[in-house]
């Protein structure tokens, strides 16, 4: 039986605290429906103090903030680029159009149809996070989206140089200078100056991701998120100078990020306590990382490594960074997980920014049913029939008209008569 050594705060807390954000979503979609552009103007102020006289970036503006970059910074975007566009690339090319003959003169299949229209919102606020417009920018571009609109937040006070060039780099064709709920609610909604799109993508913080849950239906979401989550699954092949360093490396997200450690060994586990506070000291970041930590922070000690599967798929993570004598059982033991990282070589800053595969995730449990953004999420699966001859439409007719008429569907059951009818005699 496992026990807990450090645990977070109550469920109801963590509900009460959404409770607040939701009802101020909804006022605030509600409002930039009703005024448009008025409403994401006034917005805009008050939440990033950030009035220009227009937010979308002209092709000069973009070049400006391209030119105040150092060459090495520009490299840097393009390799990592480079890997998140070949992985993509690689997951494209494994989704094949399928057209087969499934019975004589019955032809079924399906097309990849990349979507018209897409929005991507890049968080910037606090942290300007490049990487974000890497992971949609690209991977839309890869996948034949048509259209790729994009807002980031101002950093302070201005359009951020790397987020503008890296959204830029990697494909977007209209880029606006626009944070928070008014910028996804801009993107989904329409307004008069910024057109509405099928579909949102990236990730923010607790009141865009909100905002994207209460959006969808009127266009679609990459998924449902919420704050940054990682799990360090570890036993004594690691220290816990290690499993700190990764605990504390995504808890910075923000005071709401959940960081967890699942181990076999208590020894290892009181290591890392004693280390996470040691490090909480120097980080730079500890002003959010310290209190996720405090009221987010678990760890865990099993009994075994099947428990330890077994806690870890009932959390089903957004980042599980797996350090042990057997990471590639895990990789085939465990179910429910947006990413795995394996290996004391590898760790979730490598996926976060850089290594090439995408890192929009799922949390808040949706790893059960859904993996991350990939190409695939741009990309509408629709099927296709046809019947071409006179005996295939009377074969499956007959068998469609006894169908419908169990079911009670006479105009269904007459759409099959018909056919049935008509080319049966043809067909004679």
């Amino acid at each position: 039986m496992a026990k807990w050594l450090k645990q977070a705060i109550s469920k109801q807390d963590k509900d009460e605290a959404q409770q607040q954000v939701r009802e101020t979503v909804e006022k605030l979609l509600a409002d930039i429906e009703t005024r448009g552009d008025t409403a994401v103007r006034e917005l805009s102020k008050r939440f990033d103090n950030w009035e220009p006289e227009k937010f979308k970036l002209s092709e000069e503006q973009i070049q400006d903030c391209i030119n105040r970059l150092d060459t090495r910074t520009l490299d840097d975007i393009r390799f990592a680029q480079d890997q998140i566009r070949n992985f993509a690339q690689l997951q494209r090319d494994s989704m094949k159009d399928v057209e087969e003959e499934t019975l004589p003169g019955v032809i079924l299949g399906h097309r990849h149809i990349p979507m018209n229209r897409v929005g991507s919102y890049v968080p910037g606020g606090k942290f300007p996070m490049v990487a974000s417009a890497h992971m949609s920018v690209v991977t839309a571009k890869v996948a034949g989206v048509k259209e790729i609109i994009t807002c980031a937040p101002p950093y302070q006070g201005k359009p951020a140089d790397a987020i503008v060039a890296a959204q830029s780099m990697g494909g977007a064709d209209a880029i606006y200078v626009i944070g928070g709920v008014q910028a996804v609610a801009a993107m989904a909604l329409g307004t008069e100056s910024i057109p509405a799109v099928d579909m949102l993508v990236g990730p923010g913080n607790a009141y865009v991701a909100e905002a994207k849950r209460q959006l969808y239906g009127r266009v679609g979401i990459d998924l449902f998120a919420g704050p940054t989550e990682t799990l360090v699954i570890a036993d004594e092949t690691v220290d816990g100078e290690m499993c700190a360093t990764d605990l504390l490396g995504q808890a910075e997200h923000g005071p709401t990020s959940p960081a967890i450690l699942l181990t076999n060994s208590e020894n290892l586990a009181k290591q890392t306590m004693e280390e996470v506070d040691r490090q909480l000291n120097t980080l730079s970041t500890s002003d959010t990382a310290a209190p996720a930590w405090r009221d987010y922070g678990q760890v865990i000690v099993a009994d075994s490594y099947d428990e330890m599967v077994e806690i870890a798929n009932d959390l089903a993570f957004e980042h599980v960074q797996v350090m042990t004598d057997r990471d590639d059982w895990f990789l085939e033991n465990m179910s429910n997980y947006g990413s795995l990282f394996l290996g004391p070589r590898t760790n979730v800053s490598y996926g976060d920014k850089v290594i090439g595969t995408n890192h929009t995730l799922p949390t808040l449990k949706a790893a059960r049913y859904t993996g991350g953004l990939w190409v695939g999420k741009y990309i509408k699966t629709c099927t296709y029939q046809k019947v071409l001859t006179d005996e295939a439409t009377v074969k499956i007719g007959e068998y469609c008209s006894r169908l419908c008429e169990l079911e009670g569907f006479a105009g269904h059951q007459e759409q099959a008569d018909l056919r049935v009818r008509r080319y049966r005699k043809e067909a004679a």
